[in-house]
């Protein structure tokens, strides 16, 4: 769901932009704005992940204001004036719209928003219950994941520092959702990979960059019935 807050100093852009937005599926309209100052004071208080602001504005700009905004909200630029595009995109914005604001441009826009929305939530972080009760686990920190030898419905989460936690009564179904799908692979009905773990990849096996007991690498064997995907996730 894109929860958004329009930030325009016209009053009838912000009517126009609402009635677009109340047309578009799994979009709300949390507040409008028609201050940049009092946007400002009130914008990390308000439950939104994305913002659409004007650029041209009385007092400060759109791009002015983009700066201090938290890097967790999205940001739509609208515009009439196409000369601000490059400096826009030098923010890192989702996307920037012409005025006079056309609907089917308008899903566009929040069709890639939702896209780095999702990915965003996945790549960050994980919450499960595990052996030290309910964690928080940042998907960067681990290397690789294996069904616990001791109960096939727990996940041993091993992280890149060595530290192994055990995810509580957790499918690979359910455990693959979470993660972002560009970051991991399963490689056999047992175990999962961090691509980023990948030292050696050939028909049937992988060698990670993980150290085991007697010094040497951990080997994966890969199943057959994940071989296809994980050579498109390679390029093969």
């Amino acid at each position: 769901m894109i929860k958004c807050v329009i930030l325009d100093d016209e009053l009838l852009a912000i009517s126009y932009l609402k009635l677009l937005c109340e047309q578009i599926e799994n979009v709300e309209v949390v507040k409008a704005f028609n201050d940049p100052k009092i946007f400002l004071s009130e914008i990390e208080n308000l439950d939104c992940n994305l913002c659409v602001l004007d650029i041209e504005m009385p007092g400060m700009t759109g791009l002015q204001v983009a700066e201090l905004i938290s890097d967790s909200k999205k940001i739509i630029f609208t515009t009439a004036y196409k000369e601000y595009a490059a400096e826009a995109f030098d923010l890192n914005v989702v996307d920037y719209v012409r005025k006079p604001i056309k609907k089917e441009r308008l899903i566009q826009a929040f069709e890639k928003a939702a896209d780095l929305l999702n990915n965003s939530q996945k790549k960050e972080f994980i919450e499960w219950n595990t052996n030290i009760g309910k964690s928080t686990i940042f998907t960067e920190q681990i290397a690789y994941i294996k069904t616990s030898e001791i109960d096939s419905r727990d996940k041993d989460i091993i992280l890149k520092d060595g530290t192994t936690l055990v995810l509580k009564n957790l499918n690979f179904k359910s455990l693959l959702e979470m993660l972002p799908s560009k970051d991991f692979a399963q490689v056999n009905k047992k175990e999962i990979i961090a691509l980023s773990s990948v030292k050696v990849l050939s028909t049937n096996e992988i060698i990670t960059t993980i150290s085991t007991e007697s010094d040497q690498f951990l080997k994966l064997h890969i199943g057959d019935t994940y071989k296809n995907s994980l050579m498109e996730m390679f390029g093969k």
